[in-house]
């Protein structure tokens, strides 16, 4: 089915935007499943297949390494070839990496199917964003874009019940294969999606476009939006990554890449990754580990949600500097908690308690922070290019965190890995408290002039 036969073919109605996103954002939820299912399943990869710390590092952080160049190469693809082309290429790239990782009867291909999954997940994490808020009329952009976040930390909760459900028949290819499902949804209802409006208009195809518009907005309304999107399409190639260097962006580009870098060196992805791994280490049974992720899985769910509800009320800056203090007095409680006692009776709850407390106050914060301050402190013109600073980051971080969690504990001990996770979020609340604007009923001309010391920070009115 074609672009075109989609496009004509659809009849006007108000909810174009919110069906298409809740498809397009089931990447997000492949996204947060295949990164969350490893947890469970490395307890019994493990013994299968007899690998060291080291070798476990490895299973992890290939997905990473699959990551990264599926964000490096996601967004060339999409513009060349479409979103929806990429979402559906998405898809099967998801639905081939569940597959082969069920049957992988080695370890290299085991390694080597959770590098194509990572593809996938680097790809999704440009694609998907970027369809939904040009799919999205604007008075619903900020609320339909929250749903793919909201939707990787569902996968993720959904990936731990799966693996504590068959965690007492230890089957691993199991837990790794069930992706295969929603990957196979998504690729079935992908070719009722359209395109991307925005996409349609850079290939010079502005009848299907205009049609496309006609199913959500008034004719003025369209004529509005086609103008805007063509005269940020044209600004936007007036520039070139090396102007992000210059003094006008480089505040807004530091922002960006200290926001991600505080995302993971708090070390968010050592406990969706280790947890069970880490609670056996410490005694737990390998259901009791499994379980104690489903409610760290809880609350990040619950707490994202929070997270939407109270960002446009209390605004950004409280929110995540609030929630980052939160999150570095975690961290230095479960340190200590590893150092001083022996985790029994109820040094144990005092443990999970904390871990809560720590994914809580990380999801309603540093998790939105992430994804929100890329969005909000750069212009127009070059957000796509700036925020790829922050996107790299993010990526490249993730993967030294997830190939060193394991040594650094036989280094340091576990107490040592949450005290070094402690210090390096504490220097990034210190960035935080310094660099980062309330951006909250404010225009990017405003936000803009803070960033570079044109204005002193004023407080939004509320809103």
């Amino acid at each position: 089915m074609n672009d075109s036969a989609v496009v004509g073919s659809a009849r006007p109605r108000k909810s174009a935007g919110a069906g298409a996103t809740v498809i397009a954002a089931f990447g997000g939820l492949l996204f947060g499943y295949d990164t969350g299912i490893i947890s469970a399943a490395l307890l019994y990869i493990g013994p299968e297949f007899d690998l060291s710390d080291q070798a476990k590092e490895f299973v992890v952080a290939s997905l990473l390494v699959g990551a990264i160049i599926g964000v490096a190469a996601g967004g060339a693809i999409m513009d060349r070839i479409g979103r929806r082309r990429t979402l559906l290429a998405v898809a099967v790239l998801f639905l081939a990496g569940a597959i082969a990782s069920g049957l992988a009867a080695s370890m290299v291909v085991l390694l080597l199917a959770r590098i194509l999954l990572g593809l996938a997940i680097g790809a999704a994490s440009v694609a998907v964003p970027a369809y939904i808020a040009e799919i999205a009329p604007a008075h619903l952009r900020g609320r339909l874009v929250s749903v793919n976040q909201l939707m990787i930390s569902s996968g993720i909760l959904i990936s731990y019940i799966t693996g504590y459900v068959l965690s007492d028949s230890q089957a691993w290819r199991w837990m790794l294969a069930v992706a295969a499902v929603p990957a196979l949804v998504m690729l079935v209802a992908l070719p009722l999606l359209p395109e991307s409006p925005r996409w349609l208009l850079s290939q010079g195809r502005d009848g299907e476009a205009r049609a496309l518009l006609l199913r959500s907005r008034s004719a003025q309304a369209v004529d509005d939006e086609i103008a805007e999107i063509t005269a940020a399409m044209r600004a936007e190639k007036t520039y070139t990554f090396r102007d992000l260097l210059s003094s006008r962006f480089r505040p807004g580009i530091i922002l960006g890449v200290g926001v991600a870098a505080t995302n993971q060196l708090v070390g968010v992805n050592a406990v969706t990754y280790y947890t069970p791994t880490l609670l056996t280490g410490s005694g737990f049974g390998d259901s009791a580990a499994i379980l104690s992720s489903v409610g760290l899985g809880v609350a990040n769910v619950g707490f994202t949600l929070v997270g939407l509800l109270l960002v446009d009320r209390i605004g950004r800056r409280p929110l995540v500097l609030g929630g980052t203090g939160l999150v570095v007095l975690s961290l230095v409680v479960i340190g200590a908690v590893y150092a001083f006692t022996d985790l029994d009776g109820i040094w144990a709850g005092v443990l999970l308690t904390f871990l809560m407390v720590y994914q809580a106050s990380f999801s309603a914060s540093l998790g939105l922070a992430m994804w929100l301050v890329n969005s909000e402190v750069f212009p127009t013109e070059v957000r796509g290019k700036a925020g790829s600073a922050g996107l790299a980051t993010h990526w490249i971080l993730n993967l030294l965190i997830s190939v060193t969690v394991l040594t650094t504990i036989n280094a340091l001990s576990p107490s040592g890995l949450f005290w070094l996770y402690a210090v390096l979020g504490g220097l990034g609340l210190l960035f935080l408290h310094r660099k980062l604007p309330e951006t909250r009923g404010r225009t990017l001309e405003e936000i803009d002039a803070e960033l570079n010391g044109d204005v002193p920070a004023r407080t939004p009115t509320a809103s």
